[in-house]
């Protein structure tokens, strides 16, 4: 199968001359009427620039910034990002990325074009056309939230084991009961790939117990700017064969198989997705990017998934004051998840899989003193998104259990065949229904007790490497106990994100202002800020 890997050129939108002549000074906003594409162009004289009228953080559509009184920035109507068209910058947030430019070139008639430069997509080079698969020769084994156990021929490979114990701290549990053979099967994995640094996916409690029996299993990690593994030494998990690889590049595991790690184009410093090929067909696997590739990936891939739930922290929850009643959180909340199954949905639809599955999402805050977070911070249902799905494509789901396998071969044949999934059998228990606190909030409580924390300089140097500044808001971070009480002699403090500063009383100027209760019990560390910068 002869494919180009050469960089090539689409006209996204042809204005006529009179079109062309009639642009005004600013922002304009444009449609491609046949293919219903939107586009911002703005002239600063005789100064052109465009782009597609899509976020970069999860594709919504801009519209005019009422708060823009240079007619420069336009607002996302999904989380009102804002975009400086002058400059191509985000400047909400601040210092984030910038828009991906179109080219703009006048036809020989004086009409205008808007180009997309197409740079050749990397899974394309030495492309391999689909072979026959053999029943029983690539199955897809679900174990829990995000970790898949992939049978590839005779080689097996493992999608972010997090199998035991919590993950951010002592904030999610496994929804799902995991196969009981758990071990014994990452033990028998030829490789593991791990998206990113999240607890979620990266788990040292489970990596602990995996090294505790094969320490040199070979585990594959996307290059970035942050270190997925940038605590290993400090973990005192003993793994010995993590193998660092570059975005965009096949890495060959034997004549059949191969596989390729992007990374995101929200977060590029931290997460990526994956695409498995075994004998030409693509399992392509998003993870939690917000824009895996920055948008560009793979249509017709035998198998997809991705994320779903959505209540990644819990913002709005803990904020109180002003706006924050139950009934606005609810209403956010609703709506934020709408907006995510909605994006999915469509990204499904775009990209058209044989098959999709929603997974990494199958979280709950079960310990006690999370029950308001886990009762008001509703997640997404994946049956929802399937069914949302199933409206509008021909595409087959699958809302997997712990211990059910897909036969990629049987379902690519016939997605009607009763063996194409296999079900955990009768009576294997599908939900967690007790989580062992005990041993990992040991640990956390302890560290109540580190140097660090007796002196209140922590506190800037932890905002300092966070880096979030140059925003106009202010924050009064309220540490408290199990039933959301001031924490006697906790911490309790404000901090002005303008200059990065923090006063000891609220500055004179208009400034948003929140209030943060931090339910952190015994555990200091676990209420750090988190949400404010992923």
């Amino acid at each position: 199968m002869e494919q180009s890997i050469e960089q090539t050129t689409e006209i996204l939108l042809h204005l006529s001359p009179d079109e062309a002549a009639n642009l005004k000074e600013g922002i304009n906003f444009l449609r491609n009427k046949k293919t219903g594409k939107d586009y911002i162009l703005y002239k600063n004289k005789s100064r052109l620039r465009a782009c597609k009228n899509m976020c970069k953080h999860q594709g919504g559509l801009f519209i005019k910034d009422i708060e823009d009184f240079d007619g420069r920035s336009v607002r996302c109507t999904k989380h009102n990002w804002k975009l400086d068209v002058s400059s191509m910058k985000y400047i909400n947030p601040p210092g984030s990325f910038c828009q991906d430019e179109l080219v703009v070139e006048m036809d020989e008639g004086n009409g205008l074009l808007l180009l997309e430069l197409n740079p050749p997509n990397p899974w394309d080079s030495e492309p391999r056309s689909p072979e026959d698969l053999a029943y029983g020769e690539v199955q897809v084994t679900y174990l829990t939230h995000a970790c898949m156990d992939l049978k590839l021929g005779d080689k097996r490979m493992v999608f972010d084991p997090w199998l035991t114990g919590p993950a951010f701290a002592r904030g999610w549990w496994l929804l799902h009961e995991p196969p009981s053979d758990w071990l014994e099967r990452l033990c028998r994995a030829d490789l593991i790939y791990i998206s990113h640094m999240h607890s979620d996916h990266l788990s040292y409690p489970t990596l602990k117990k995996l090294a505790g029996r094969r320490p040199d299993i070979p585990i594959y990690v996307g290059n970035t700017e942050r270190p997925v593994f940038w605590n290993l030494n400090q973990s005192g998990v003993q793994l010995t064969n993590i193998k660092v690889v570059p975005f965009g590049i096949w890495q060959q595991v034997d004549k059949n198989l191969r596989f390729m790690i992007l990374m995101d184009g929200v977060h590029p410093e931290m997460d990526t997705c994956i695409i498995v090929e075994y004998k030409g067909h693509k399992i392509l696997n998003t993870v939690d990017c917000t824009r895996p590739n920055g948008g560009r990936l793979p249509g017709k891939v035998a198998l997809m998934m991705s994320d779903f739930a959505g209540g990644a922290s819990g913002f709005p929850m803990t904020f109180s004051g002003g706006k924050f009643t139950e009934e606005w959180k609810a209403q956010f909340i609703k709506t934020e998840r709408r907006k995510l199954l909605n994006y999915k949905a469509r990204l499904v639809k775009d990209l058209q899989p044989r098959i999709y599955c929603p997974f990494a999402g199958y979280f709950v805050e079960s310990h006690p003193s999370d029950k308001y977070i886990k009762e008001t911070n509703i997640k997404n249902d994946p049956n929802e998104l399937n069914n949302l799905i199933k409206k509008n494509s021909d595409v087959v789901t699958w809302t997997p259990r712990p211990g059910a396998t897909l036969d990629l071969g049987r379902m690519l044949k016939d997605p009607t065949d009763s063996k194409g999934i296999i079900e955990p059998p009768e009576g294997t228990k599908i939900y967690k229904d007790s989580w062992d606190f005990g041993p990992y909030l040991k640990i956390l409580n302890a560290s109540i007790e580190d140097e660090i924390f007796r002196h209140s300089s922590w506190i800037k140097e932890y905002y300092t490497w966070a880096g979030f500044k140059d925003y106009n808001l202010v924050v009064r971070m309220i540490e408290t106990d199990e039933d959301f009480s001031p924490f006697p002699g906790g911490y309790d403090y404000l901090v002005d994100f303008l200059d990065l500063s923090f006063p000891k009383e609220r500055p004179s100027r208009e400034h948003p202002y929140e209030e943060v209760s931090s339910n952190t019990g015994q555990s200091a560390p676990s209420f750090l800020p988190f949400f404010l910068f992923k």
